[in-house]
């Protein structure tokens, strides 16, 4: 085991120490099934909204999102960290405060409850229950993200990660619900914030001629990334998968249950506003994470390691590994030999 894996070993190991303290606490104040489906209602906007902002872009938007925006560039960037959450935020704002007033009113725990006794609908509630179950293909989605990072790092197989991630995950919200949720979402937050900035600012050498110059080097790659639709691309073909598919997924995203009903969680109504702004704010730091998939295409040209073509979803942890390889490098010794990149001493 190298010095990488060893070190991500021991991260993992404190932050799960971390979470299975929350969680005890957690389940401690969860007295009723209300306390396990919306929490205790004792939480800080500040905490309640950092835990929706790690609820709504989640590992994706770190791992895969990314990766389409190198495979396809700008127009890939426009429509997931642009259009698409100028939609969630706008249907944030939009359903949070009557959905809040009317799901405290009739005290509804989930949201097909809340569509059943708004539209007095028991055929719209238990479809709304049916679509619920939908979500497992996100959970998919993200248990792929995460399991490629962590055994990249781990350096171990996909299987015994993936399924270790599995337990774990749904075994500590077993015990504490709501509450559980947003302690573990909210300690996500925080490390997520970090790890954007990380993020963003590894690759600021590439700006060494300015963003001209960085939208020339991406041009000259391929004149595709640089323009706002990409006619060669899956998903960001023209203005309408670009513009009005994603604003659509946008609004879709605040509709999900665990979204949607976060506004219960607020101790009172007038905490509403300072809950959206710090959900919002740390929102927008967290879809800029995106960029980061110029950076990944500058790193990898030709899409390539080692002459392995790289996956969509294996983009962004390839990045990864190969910028903390130029760090370590460059921490440890007298410098890095990369164009463009400053030399550290020891």
């Amino acid at each position: 085991m190298d010095n990488r894996a060893i070190a991500t070993t021991l991260l993992l190991t404190a932050y799960a120490a971390v979470l299975l303290f929350f969680v005890v606490r957690a389940a401690r104040r969860t007295r009723s099934l209300a306390d396990y489906a919306v929490g205790s209602q004792r939480f800080s906007p500040v905490v309640v909204g950092l835990s929706l902002a790690a609820s709504v872009t989640s590992a994706a938007t770190f791992i895969i999102n990314p990766g389409f925006v190198a495979l396809y560039g700008w127009s890939a960037f426009l429509a997931m960290s642009v259009i698409l959450p100028i939609g969630l935020i706008g249907s944030l704002i939009v359903l949070t405060r009557s959905f809040r007033q009317y799901g405290a009113n009739v005290n509804a725990l989930t949201l097909s409850q809340w569509m059943n006794k708004r539209y007095e609908s028991p055929a719209l509630g238990l479809w709304f229950a049916v679509l619920s179950l939908l979500l497992l293909t996100f959970v998919v989605l993200i248990c792929v993200g995460l399991t490629k990072v962590i055994a990249s790092a781990l350096g171990a197989g996909e299987l015994p990660v993936l399924v270790g991630l599995v337990l774990f995950v749904f075994g500590y919200m077993m015990f504490g619900g709501a509450n559980s949720l947003i302690y573990t979402n909210t300690i996500q937050a925080v490390l997520m914030l970090i790890v954007a900035f990380v993020m963003l600012g590894s690759g600021l050498a590439y700006f060494e001629g300015g963003f001209a110059g960085f939208w020339e080097k991406l041009s000259t790659i391929d004149p595709l990334l640089t323009q706002p639709v990409n006619p060669k691309s899956a998903l960001f073909r023209d203005w309408f998968e670009v513009a009005f598919c994603n604003f659509v997924v946008g609004v879709a995203i605040v509709c999900q249950p665990h979204i949607v009903t976060r506004s219960l969680m607020l101790r009172d109504a007038r905490d509403v506003s300072r809950y959206l702004l710090v959900g919002i704010l740390a929102e927008i730091v967290f879809f800029s994470v995106l960029f980061v998939g110029f950076y990944a295409r500058l790193q990898f040209p030709d899409l390539a390691v080692d002459g392995t073509a790289l996956k969509m979803d294996g983009i962004v942890p390839a990045y990864v590994v190969a910028v903390f390889r130029w760090a370590r490098g460059c921490w440890c010794c007298s410098g890095c030999s990369r164009p463009g990149f400053p030399r550290w001493k020891v």
